[in-house]
């Protein structure tokens, strides 16, 4: 079962991403230590996620982690 577009969303808010611009249902997501990286997610809150959605936030979050570790001494 795919989860909900308001799902991803919740992912990309307690990871500290927040939203920069909408544009109708397209909302860019981006987060101050990733430079021109982000995350663009179309959709009504209760709509199924597409997967291309989901590896989109997927890959926005692990950029994040990456991001992190890189900054710790």
């Amino acid at each position: 079962m795919p989860r909900k577009i308001r799902e991803l969303r919740a992912d990309l808010r307690r990871a500290g991403f927040t939203q920069e611009h909408q544009s109708g249902s397209h909302q860019v997501w981006k987060h101050p230590l990733l430079a021109g990286i982000s995350a663009v997610i179309a959709g009504q809150d209760g709509a199924d996620a597409k997967t291309y959605q989901e590896t989109q936030v997927r890959r926005a979050l692990q950029a994040l982690r990456e991001a992190q570790e890189g900054q710790q001494p």
